[in-house]
């Protein structure tokens, strides 16, 4: 079977307003055109300026069979590199995050600046150019404080994100947060299950009891249609423009990335089981006003955002096979925050912790389902899941010409 042809075939015919057939949830084949045509193309977000705020330091993420490097050089701009030694290939940084002045192979100790440039190769020939054999640069992209990577040759032009994003981020002054804490969970189900949960809140009220006493039910917070003419989104919106905090929603063309401002439920100015802060201080000094509720960012296919008055909560998606998908989740304070003083850790954490491991079961249990030969694509409602409609007619659409692009033509009949 050709696989394209048939991926092709399957998004051509599908049903609007349904889920997508079974081997785009299971299939090997399909989730290696994913890689392809998506991971390896697109701009990717992977971690935050602040983790590697001095010059040195690095952290690593692997997307597909790609390793992958991030570094702050020396003056203090961030590159991504592949993590793959131009001698023979084995992994130079083999550590989540660190920092080091240099990046040293630990096989063979070839040794390159921070900047990529190969600065040392023991007892090599005479001819033998340090030049020619930097690390293979990554295309990398910093905004707001999130840093962005685009494994492809040509990456699309960022600055259409950049755009949308930089003004609603600048506010909250990322740059000079911290990472109070991480959390990494697997879920044994596929990047796109996942994307299709968080983009509803259909489920929540039987499911995230910790949850829904902050965060609104409402489809126009999670979906992408009718906030225009929701009076409560609308009074949110303009009491946060008026505090200078842009928050009207606003997506992009091809609907890849979008963000907009929501209130949370009554008084709650923050996500605690109490609805008050989680920490002392807020993010940013410029950041005054009461009740701002969540901005809410969303790029697909790699993350989601909640960043409120004293706190970020960041998620970022990555596949690991057909059938599991890591999410990591990284809770976000002002740099001067001192634990155990400014904010309890657990109190910080307890809501989304709790959440994402209902999310994990609910995946799962998705997954287990999807593998029954009588699953058959079902409607989503389009009342509560329109942003899962558009996140599913995204990936149709995002699909659909760049599978085209192999396409074979249709054999002509000869009279």
């Amino acid at each position: 079977m050709d696989v394209r042809n048939e991926m092709l075939r399957l998004i051509r015919s599908r049903r609007d307003g349904f889920s997508l057939q079974r081997p785009f949830y299971l299939d090997p084949d399909f989730y290696r055109l994913d890689l392809e045509l998506i991971w390896y193309r697109d701009w990717l977000f992977v971690g935050h300026d602040c983790e590697i705020a001095k010059a040195g330091g690095f952290f690593t993420v692997q997307i597909g069979d790609y390793p992958v490097v991030v570094v702050r050089g020396r003056d203090g701009q961030i590159r991504a590199f592949h993590n793959s030694c131009r001698h023979r290939g084995s992994r130079v940084c083999t550590t989540d995050k660190g920092t080091s002045a240099r990046l040293v192979c630990p096989y063979h100790q070839w040794t390159y600046d921070l900047d990529g440039k190969l600065v040392f190769a023991r007892q090599m020939a005479d001819d033998f150019k340090k030049e020619d054999f930097g690390l293979k640069s990554v295309a990398c992209e910093s905004v707001g404080g999130y840093i962005f990577i685009c494994l492809a040759k040509e990456p699309a032009d960022f600055a259409p994100f950049r755009a949308l994003m930089e003004p609603y981020f600048a506010p909250h002054n990322l740059l000079d947060a911290k990472v109070a804490h991480e959390s990494t969970i697997i879920e044994r189900g596929n990047w796109k299950l996942v994307w299709e949960n968080n983009r509803e809140c259909y489920h929540c009220a039987a499911n995230h009891p910790e949850l829904c006493k902050t965060f609104p039910e409402a489809p126009t917070v999670t979906g992408v249609n009718g906030a225009e003419s929701d009076p409560d989104m609308l009074a949110h919106w303009a009491k946060c423009e008026a505090a200078g905090l842009p928050s009207r929603f606003r997506i992009d063309d091809a609907g890849q990335f979008r963000a907009t401002r929501a209130p949370l439920l009554r008084d709650a100015v923050s996500y605690t089981t109490t609805g008050k802060r989680a920490v002392r201080n807020n993010l940013s000094d410029q950041v005054t006003a009461d009740r701002i509720g969540a901005l809410l960012l969303y790029h697909y296919p790699t993350t989601w955002n909640h960043v409120l008055g004293d706190h970020a909560v960041t998620f970022r998606v990555l596949p690991i096979s057909p059938t599991e998908t890591a999410v990591t989740t990284k809770w976000l304070v002002h740099k001067d925050a001192i634990e155990g003083v400014d904010y309890d850790l657990q109190e910080l954490i307890h809501v989304w912790t709790e959440t994402n491991d209902e999310d994990r079961r609910i995946v799962e249990e998705n997954a287990f389902g999807i593998k029954s030969p009588a699953y058959e694509p079902g409607p989503y409602s389009e009342l509560h899941e329109g942003g899962v409609i558009q996140f599913v007619d995204w990936y149709a659409r995002f699909m659909e010409p760049r599978l085209s692009e192999g396409e074979k033509p249709a054999l002509r009949s000869v009279a």
